[in-house]
């Protein structure tokens, strides 16, 4: 970034990034504080989606713990929330059949709702900008600012209109500063700044390191007379082998609405695996087949997820803000579900937050500059006791899905999660991959387009768009690695682990001269990249703002 350039900075209390449930419960916390107590706190939150909700991905069934504390009156108030959960189904698939397994405690909904978290989160933005917060949607933050002695002093904005080069095109516009007593950091999983705060305060050092996910997920509008709102299928097993961890939902919504998805564990060893086509490949399970059949796909998108859960969490705080959310790592695995951990998180941050802050206001001292109350507030919420209580059932699937299951049923029902151990996870997800040639390839079907899909055509049902001549935001710390390292090694797994089609390996007509091709402008911010790519040359920074997927009811 120029520096000659000068930058116009606006002040406030806390300025919060990323309007997902933490951020926004976060903000909407701080001006319920300022309504109770008389003291003003000036709050603004920035969104590099280009509205509230585009970038926000997530199965999802809500449990409405967090929402019931922030928000009681929320149906009154029209939150979005119309189709409580009726019924669970948790089965084990092989290649042409299935057998029901009892459902796991952890993932009984009765009393949640099956949602669009994208529009949960166009709701609390409402709630939040009614209260008074200002929300800038369309404005990445894409670097941290300090004070001299190291503190966070707040975050930039990326500068609009940069070209492919660098240099400032015809419709060059500076980014912003937003300065704030506290930066609030709720990017979601694997923010992009959060990586760099997690490395320059060392947050990592008592934690084990994160694990991860790759969740993909499509809409699907289904024939009325299969529609079954309130229906919740989770599946484990084909096209999975036991080794690997993975499994499906689908979920049944209003409006003849179906949510299907699959999550595969970035823990994988071969690098022949292809996320994306095992996803594909489980629809045409015939207990799945023929859910859709008849029916239209009608949006797709991608994410990765916090797996890590309790044993992975950083240290929460640093001077000049704190980490909220899944940016944290709050997802309850067994449960599979952070909203309602990710929403609580934002709300005790925000009352260490309003406390600190407005009691350094009254007095005319400066405010404190790293808030630790927010942290021992976490350690006695609900949350660490939930997350306490299932964090050995991720780890023990590193024996293999059946020693897992065995082992997961007793943490469960014999130590009712208080085992005196708490296992270690298998280790960085970036290192788990095996030479190429040693691993079996794997036969994947065509799509047939009806039921399964190639994914540059999916990506097309993600809205994903990005200026083509800007700097690309996936950079390469050394070009050579992806052909000298990843492709002699791996066979280049980004071809594969990246769900929009991203990367591929192209050569001369002769086959020889490889080199690594990046789509930039497919990518769904999915990070999977930034977290799979086994030497860690590739570092996902924000695009212009505004760009990346526009996910609409997902």
């Amino acid at each position: 970034m120029s520096e000659a350039v000068e930058r116009e900075s606006m002040e406030y209390d806390v300025v919060i990034v990323g309007a997902g449930p933490s951020g926004l419960s976060t903000a909407i916390r701080l001006k319920q504080l300022e309504q109770e107590t008389g003291k003003e706190i000036a709050v603004c939150v920035i969104e590099k989606g280009a509205e509230i909700g585009a970038h926000i991905l997530s199965g999802a069934v809500l449990e409405p713990r967090a929402l019931n504390e922030l928000i009681p009156d929320w149906k009154d108030k029209g939150a979005p929330l119309d189709t409580p959960a009726k019924e669970d189904h948790f089965l084990y698939l092989t290649e042409t059949g299935s057998f029901k397994l009892p459902t796991p405690p952890q993932m009984n909904n009765h009393g949640n709702y099956i949602i669009s978290l994208g529009n949960l989160c166009r709701w609390l933005g409402e709630q939040a900008e009614a209260m008074g917060v200002e929300i800038y949607p369309g404005f990445a933050a894409a670097e941290i600012l300090y004070h001299e002695d190291g503190s966070v002093k707040g975050v930039a904005t990326g500068d609009m209109g940069r070209l492919k080069d660098g240099s400032e095109g015809p419709m060059f516009q500076v980014g912003m500063e937003l300065h704030a007593k506290q930066t609030v950091f709720s990017e979601g999983c694997r923010g992009h700044l959060g990586k760099m705060l997690m490395e320059k305060f060392d947050l990592r050092k008592d934690a084990q390191p994160q694990t991860y996910g790759l969740g993909m997920k499509e809409l699907w509008e289904i024939d009325p007379s299969k529609s079954e709102p309130g229906k919740i299928v989770h599946t484990t097993g084909w096209p999975m082998d036991s080794k690997t961890y993975g499994g499906s939902f689908l979920y049944h919504l209003e409006g003849n609405l179906v949510s299907i998805g699959y999550v595969i564990g970035l823990d994988y060893e071969n690098p022949n695996l292809f996320p994306y086509m095992e996803f594909q490949r489980f629809k045409h399970h015939p207990d799945i087949k023929k859910v859709l059949e008849g029916g239209k796909r009608i949006a797709y998108g991608a994410r990765a997820l916090n797996e890590g859960g309790y044993q992975s969490i950083p240290k929460l705080t640093f001077p000049g803000g704190c980490m909220v959310g899944c940016e944290a790592g709050f997802l309850n695995v067994p449960k599979i579900k952070g909203t309602h951990t990710a929403m609580k998180s934002g709300m005790v941050a925000a009352e260490a937050l309003f406390e600190a802050l407005t009691a350094a206001n009254e007095s005319g001292a400066e405010a404190p500059r790293e808030i630790t109350a927010y942290e021992d507030n976490m350690k006695k919420s609900w949350v660490w006791d939930e997350l306490y209580g299932v964090r050995n059932i991720r780890p023990s699937f590193k024996w293999g899905f059946w020693a897992a299951l065995a082992y997961s049923g007793i943490d469960t029902y014999l130590f009712r999660g208080k085992a005196p151990w708490t296992l270690k996870h298998h280790g960085k997800d970036n290192e788990s991959l095996k030479p190429a040639a040693s691993c079996p390839k794997i036969d994947y079907p065509k799509p047939d387009g009806v039921i399964s899909f190639d994914r540059l055509t999916n990506v097309s049902f993600s809205g994903t768009n990005h200026e083509e001549d800007q700097p690309c935001h996936l950079t390469l710390k050394d070009a050579s690695v992806p052909v000298d390292v990843n492709l002699a090694l791996y066979d280049e797994p980004a071809q594969r682990y990246c769900p929009a089609g991203v990367y591929e390996i192209v050569r001369e007509e002769d086959g020889s001269n490889p080199r690594l091709q990046i789509n930039a402008q497919n990518c769904v911010h999915c990070k999977t990249c930034d977290i799979k790519d086994p030497t860690q040359n590739i570092n996902w920074v924000v695009p212009q703002g505004g760009e990346g997927p526009t996910y609409p009811n997902m």
